[in-house]
């Protein structure tokens, strides 16, 4: 159809049928307006055979009904997505509208119960796409699609405990990617952790366990003596190679990206278990995490002296560079302890002036927007100046410009057709719900605490209200505050809205540029941690910061 329309012209043919159902059609209109006139053209598509056409929508007042419809699907739309509050100054505002946008993009590419990332390119299921698509509803206040979603997909797995790495209309896809039974694990204690569903935990621990067996199992290929020193001892307890990863698709490899998942894995049975009841296989799976997080730990050493590096590589095999994979380590796998001393810093100082050279000017041919996955990374690194950086730059990308979306890969050059994958593409979407969430709040594992305010940029404070929080979902219960700077003062009010205080509490990280600063709770000097950050252990509170 775009030939017909590149010479300003439609088809000629009024109908068509394609089996392959991947028709296009063109419809146009000749409009005679005024200057500052408009007109509007009201289409009314029947999805399915049968669909009737409704009376009313045929009436002479048939504007009315389209109005009314209207009015309902935006209503509709304006629930889903505003189940969180988040409010800041008109700074924020570009970034908190892409927000809702990408969760309407991941709830409308849904098939069923199944979350997709898009509708053409990628209509089947990933376990990786949508256990990651699932935190980040679950962290919006959506657990209902997360729930219809697992239920659908689990009984997918196989007879080994193996969960398949995608579920299409053929059933289950049996490829080698070692990630998925680690997602699948995670997917269940996400939603648990969220919701606290006692029947989901029960009816899904059976599978949970099954899984984690088949993980240790893979571990096993490689605890045998031929691993245990010399030139392969980089192998040494992780799991064998996968094409999980795309850039292995051709040769697998030890994919990091797979350890840290199985890691994430483990750890999340041993969860499950505990809280299930089943103290037995909570303490074997524990052992078996802390066995496997040793190794890891030794692996990713030994690779990065093996091939001469400084950063966290992509897998054992190559010393490869992939910030934008390794970023899980951060978070879910929350596997930062582990690492050589310095080396994921170093793995994000490269990424930064590899994406600062490129956006000063450096040529670039594409980039795929998974990269906004480190705007969360260099947020919990606390990197608050530079996760600004990444994101300004992120928007600026978006496709078309003033559409709050993103394809998979976005091109320099932009006149020319090339692959884009899906647009909007539903998982760089969850990447971009995840990263921002961040910067708003998130978990602190190793801290046992939540953190607040560690990516608000000073500009979002002010004028007040500033920044307004509402309703928020945590594993600990709903959130609120709000945080406002009133000259050289930040006043942060965090709400009673029914939250569990966290064991280590709330870590406070407001945006003071850098400068040294004192903080009272309630009138009272705040505790500080050793990290700096004030720390609230009774809610509601009212923090007031001071240079």
């Amino acid at each position: 159809v775009t030939d017909y329309l590149r010479h300003g012209r439609v088809p000629p043919s009024r109908e068509l049928r394609d089996d392959f159902e991947a028709a296009s059609g063109a419809l146009a209109y000749l409009l005679d307006l005024a200057p500052g006139a408009q007109a509007e053209i009201d289409i009314l598509v029947p999805l399915h055979a049968g669909a009737p056409i409704p009376r009313e929508a045929r009436d002479e007042d048939g504007r009315a009904w389209v109005a009314a419809r209207f009015e309902e699907t935006r209503s509709a739309w304006e629930a889903a997505a505003g189940r969180v509050v988040l409010e800041a100054p008109p700074a924020a505002s570009v970034a908190i509208e892409s927000l809702r946008s990408q969760l309407g993009f991941v709830l409308v590419n849904r098939a069923g119960p199944a979350i997709q990332p898009g509708v053409r390119s990628y209509a089947r299921s990933w376990i990786r796409d949508g256990a990651l698509t699932s935190s980040a509803l679950l962290r919006l206040g959506h657990p209902e699609p997360v729930k219809e979603f697992l239920l659908w997909y689990a009984p997918h797995q196989y007879a080994n405990g193996k969960a398949p790495c995608v579920v299409d209309a053929r059933g289950a896809d049996p490829v080698p990617e070692h990630d998925s039974s680690g997602e699948f694990i995670f997917l269940v204690a996400e939603y648990y952790r969220y919701t606290r569903d006692a029947a989901i935990l029960d009816a899904m621990l059976p599978r949970v366990l099954r899984a984690a067996a088949y993980l240790d199992s893979l571990r096993q290929e490689r605890l045998t003596p031929e691993y245990a020193a010399g030139e392969r001892r980089e192998f040494y307890g992780i799991l064998p190679p996968s094409i999980s990863h795309e850039g292995y698709s051709a040769k697998p490899m030890h994919s990091y990206w797979d350890d840290f998942w199985a890691l994430r894995g483990f750890r999340d049975a041993a969860y499950l278990a505990r809280t299930g009841g089943r103290a037995e296989d909570a303490a074997r799976l524990a052992a078996v995490h802390d066995a496997f997080a040793r190794d890891l730990a030794a692996s990713i050493a030994a690779a990065m002296e093996r091939h001469g590096i400084d950063y966290v590589p992509g897998c054992a095999d190559l010393g490869d560079f992939d910030a934008t994979s390794t970023t899980i380590a951060l978070s879910p796998a929350a596997a930062q302890e582990l690492l050589p001393p310095g080396a994921l810093e170093r793995t994000f100082e490269k990424y930064y002036g590899f994406f600062r050279d490129r956006r000063d000017g450096a040529p670039w041919e594409a980039f795929t927007p998974y990269e906004i996955r480190n705007i969360g990374a260099f947020v919990r690194l606390g990197w608050r100046d530079r996760a600004q950086e990444l994101l300004d730059y992120f928007l600026a990308a978006q496709t078309p410009p003033g559409w709050r979306q993103w394809p998979e890969v976005v091109w320099s050059d932009t006149r020319t057709p090339r692959f884009v994958g899906d647009l909007p593409h539903g998982w760089v979407g969850s990447d971009y719900m995840r990263s921002l969430l961040d910067m708003f709040a998130y978990v602190d594992e190793p801290a046992e605490a939540l953190v607040i305010g560690a990516g608000l940029p000073p500009a979002w404070l002010e004028p007040a209200p500033g920044v307004v929080v509402r309703h928020l979902p945590t594993p600990y219960g709903p959130l609120g505050y709000s945080m406002v700077r009133r000259g050289d003062t930040i006043e942060l009010r965090i709400e009673d809205e029914g939250m569990k205080l966290p064991a280590g509490g709330i870590l406070v990280r407001a945006p003071l540029g850098g400068r040294s600063a004192a903080a009272s709770i309630d009138g009272r000097p705040a505790e500080v941690s050793a990290q700096g950050d004030f720390v609230v252990r009774e809610i509601p509170a009212l923090l007031i910061i001071r240079p």
